[in-house]
């Protein structure tokens, strides 16, 4: 059993989205393979050295973080509720895509907000909660200490995680906490790379599955799980 899961919303594997953002961060997450060279100028080196957390989730979107499994629930029984969540849902509209500033990272964020989206984003943080062990103390410290609000230390302490319903933004990351100086250059880089891909509307089409195989290694995709008629 792995450490940890994660329920994503990752583009297919085949998709210019995700060749693009796995060679931008030097790793394909679904087959390990690694990537070399500079990326629209900037050295590779470089490049990995600011995308270090970045590289080790894989490139995705997060729905429900990262997750040890509640005692007693079992993988088979986590991918057959995938399965049948997946089944029931149709896959989601997120409109366009664009690159933003978070907190001091670069994301791909859709250009607009979706009500659609986030209701969905909503319905499979509460579905997947019984799974979910409860967070430990050493774990919860850490992620307060990063600074939060009382409404986001109580969704911490309900959901494991601060950034879901009313605080969630869909968000894919493609840098670690940048400095002033290396935000500005990294964010041209981004947009000659990533902006041939921003013109046409992105579908949530599939919930992903990402697994930490041992705590700080990086992270996998192992399945995905195909949205009502997309199958």
């Amino acid at each position: 059993m792995a450490e940890r899961y994660a329920i994503y919303h990752a583009p297919g594997v085949t998709g210019s989205l995700w060749e693009k953002a796995s060679t931008w961060l030097g790793r394909d997450a679904a087959t390990g393979d690694p990537f070399d060279g500079p990326v629209a100028g900037i050295d590779r080196d470089r490049l990995l050295n600011l995308t270090q957390s970045a590289n080790r989730y894989g490139f995705h979107a997060t729905i429900k973080a990262p997750m040890a499994l509640v005692d007693g629930a079992l993988p088979e029984d986590l991918h057959a509720a995938l399965q049948a969540f997946a089944a029931k849902h149709e896959p989601v509209d997120m409109g366009r895509m664009t690159l933003a500033l978070i907190d001091g990272f670069i994301a791909l964020v859709p250009a607009e907000r979706s009500e659609a989206l986030q209701d969905f984003a909503a319905h499979v943080v509460e579905t997947f909660e019984p799974f979910r062990a409860p967070m430990s103390i050493k774990d919860r410290a850490a992620r307060v200490a990063r600074g939060l609000t009382p409404r986001q230390e109580e969704l911490l302490d309900g959901y494991g995680y601060p950034y879901v319903f009313e605080e969630f933004q869909l968000h894919m990351t493609l840098t670690d906490r940048l400095s002033a100086t290396d935000r500005d250059e990294l964010f041209a880089a981004a947009t000659t790379w990533f902006g041939p891909l921003l013109e046409q509307n992105m579908l949530l089409d599939r919930l992903t599955l990402f697994e930490e195989p041992e705590r700080g290694r990086p992270f996998i995709r192992t399945a995905e799980f195909m949205l009502g008629s997309v199958r």
